[in-house]
This record gives C-alpha cells, structure tokens and sequence, in this order.
C-alpha cells in the first residue's frame, strides 16, 4: 500500500493539491496530514478524492470547530483526529502527531510501526531503536507548503517500507 505523508501545508492549496495529485499518479491509496493545515476550506480538496484521508491539527489550528464539522459530514472519509491519532493502515500501526519530540517519544514504546510528525519543516525519515529490542520509522514530511523550506512530502511504501521524499516544482513554489 503506497501512501501520501505530508505536514505544514499553511493554506497553501497550490501545493497541497499538487503533491496530492502527485502522490495519487503514483499509486497513493490514502493520505496523511501530520498537522498546520489550518483553514477549514482547504478540506474542499480532499472532498472528491475516493480515498481515506487521516488528519491532525498543529499548533496553527485556524477554525477547529468548522474543520471537525466539515470532517464528520455524513459520507465524508475525510478522518479528522484532533491533537494526535493512532491508525492501522496496510496492517501496520502508524501514529500521527504535529510536534516533532513527541514523535521521537512515541516511536521509542515500540507500540508504533511508524510515527509520522511535522512542525519543523525538516524532511527526515529515520529508523527509532525501541524499548521493546525493535525499531519504529519515525518520518517527518517537511513543509508541503514550502514555508522557509522547499516544498516536499513523502511517498510510502507500506509494503516495502521505503520511502520517497519528493520535491515539488520550482515554478509552483514561486507562485507563493
């Protein structure tokens, strides 16, 4: 199962789209968004894709209570989490979560296949020696928004448990 991991997007709806449509040309099956969405409205996006979309809040939450309502409309597979979330996807364990040292932490119970996080708009993805003698993939998208960084989302490999970072284009990074 591959999937969409992106964070930071910032009301950045050219990019957002981009990276989503991106993703799906490659086989994408669900996406995840590891918090600063922000706007409500950047949820209209994610309405006509046939797809389980997981997301989080950050710390720059814009309008929570008109982004849970348009999340729980009847039909919708848009999953809003609230703070963190704890899924199954691709008969893995996966947890979301914005803030960067909490991921780290959540990675090391060892309860976690992987913890993807955002915050810092630093792409990383890197392996977590757990409590439990294992290690936890601990991957953070960057920025999809491009905010002081470039802009970038990960594509995974559940699977394979590879992962992809990938750029976006230069031409729509200077539209910002």
């Amino acid at each position: 199962m591959k999937i969409c991991i992106l964070s930071d997007s910032h009301d950045n709806r050219e990019l957002l789209a981009e990276a989503v449509e991106d993703a799906l040309a490659a086989g994408a099956e669900a996406v995840l968004h590891c918090g600063d969405l922000v706007a409500p409205n950047m949820l209209k996006m994610f309405r006509k894709l046939e797809m389980p979309i997981h997301l989080i809040h950050g710390n720059n939450t814009g309008d929570l209570y008109t982004l849970s309502r348009m999340a729980h409309e009847p039909g919708s597979h848009i999953h809003f989490h609230g703070q963190d979330a704890g899924i199954e996807l691709g008969g893995l364990r996966v947890f979301m979560v914005h803030y960067p040292h909490y991921a780290r932490a959540m990675a090391c119970t060892g309860e976690w296949d992987m913890v993807c996080c955002g915050h810092d708009h630093k792409v990383n993805v890197e392996r977590i020696p757990n409590i439990k003698g294992g290690t936890t993939w601990l991957v953070n998208p960057g920025t999809v928004g491009g905010v002081a960084a470039p802009s970038t989302y990960i594509l995974a490999d559940l699977n394979e448990m590879t992962f992809e970072i990938r750029e976006l284009a230069k031409s729509v990074q200077a539209k910002r």
